[in-house]
C-alpha cells in the first residue's frame, strides 16, 4: 500500500499467514506519537496503560480498560462475551526500543504469546504508523487482534486528531464484521 493511499480508517492486510499489518497516517510531529505510544497515561486513553521502561528484555504489564475507551452513552456496553477484555492485565516483554521510531513487545509471555511492532516515519502529511503483529495460531486469534488494533488504533487517530472518540466496543462489532471477511480461512 503506498503512504499516500492510507486512509483513516484502511483496514489490514495479511503478508502472511500469521501476520496482521496496518498504517495509518496520524498528526505529528513524531515526538507526540511516540509519546503516545510509550507514555502510561497517554498510551492508557487509546490501548493500555502500565510503564513500558526502555530496557529491552524486561518484563512489564499492559493494564488494559477497554470500558474507559471513547465516549460512553446507549450502545456503549461491554458486549457479553467481551467481558474478560474489559478490564485485564497482560505480561509482556520489551523486544525493540528505539525512540522515536521503532517500539516492539510481546503480547503475552509463554508458548501463546505473540509480537507487536510499531514503526513510525515522517510522511508528508505527518507520521505514518505501521502497525505488525506476527506468531498469530489461530483464526479466532486473528480476527480479535485485527480486529483489536484496528478500533484501538481508530480512538488514537481521533485523540490525536483531537475529536471525541467514539465508543470503543459498537466500533469494536462493526469493524469485526468486515474482518470476518478479510481473513483468509486458513493460517
Amino acid at each position: 500500500m503506498s503512504q499516500s493511499a492510507v486512509a483513516e480508517e484502511s483496514f489490514g492486510t495479511f503478508p502472511t499467514p500469521n501476520m496482521v499489518h496496518l498504517e495509518r497516517i496520524l498528526p505529528g510531529p513524531i515526538e507526540r506519537v511516540w509519546a503516545y505510544l510509550t507514555e502510561p497515561e497517554k498510551r492508557a486513553q487509546w490501548f493500555a496503560g502500565g510503564s513500558i521502561g526502555s530496557e529491552v528484555g524486561a518484563p512489564f504489564e499492559l493494564l488494559f480498560s477497554n470500558h474507559t475507551l471513547g465516549k460512553s452513552g446507549p450502545g456503549s456496553e461491554v458486549p457479553e462475551r467481551f467481558k474478560k477484555y474489559e478490564c485485564f492485565t497482560m505480561n509482556s516483554v520489551l523486544k525493540r526500543f528505539e525512540p522515536p521510531h521503532a517500539l516492539g513487545f510481546t503480547f503475552g509471555t509463554g508458548p501463546d504469546s505473540s509480537e507487536v511492532l510499531f514503526e513510525l516515519s515522517p510522511h508528508a502529511q505527518g507520521v505514518l504508523l505501521v502497525v505488525k503483529h506476527w506468531q498469530l495460531t489461530t483464526r479466532e486469534g486473528k480476527l480479535n487482534v485485527s480486529t483489536g488494533w484496528h478500533t484501538h488504533l481508530g480512538v488514537l487517530g481521533d485523540l490525536l486528531n483531537g475529536k471525541a472518540p467514539q465508543p470503543f466496543w459498537p466500533r469494536f462489532v462493526a469493524n469485526e464484521q468486515v474482518y470476518e471477511k478479510l481473513i483468509p480461512s486458513l493460517i
